[in-house]
């Protein structure tokens, strides 16, 4: 497991409030991890928080699962 898939399952864990096992790869914040608009600007903010870097709205939007979201963190922020 990558360094940047573990602190983006802690993340989305504490945030969403979601048992660790749910947040895979492949998990989409919406319809697995029953996250809410809120929800997901929460996560972007503590994923550039975290990371260090922006992720801008239009990027964000792009974001849907667990996987795109390390995958634009170690692409974009690293």
């Amino acid at each position: 497991m990558s360094d940047t898939l573990k602190k983006v399952q802690e993340l989305v864990t504490e945030l969403l409030g979601v048992d660790a096992g749910e947040v895979a790869p492949e998990a989409r914040f919406r319809e697995d991890l029953g996250a809410d608009s809120l929800d997901l600007v929460e996560l972007i903010m503590a994923f550039e928080d975290k990371f260090g870097g922006e992720i801008s709205d239009e990027q964000a939007q792009e974001i849907t699962t667990v996987g795109e979201a390390v995958t634009y963190i170690d692409t974009n922020m690293r």
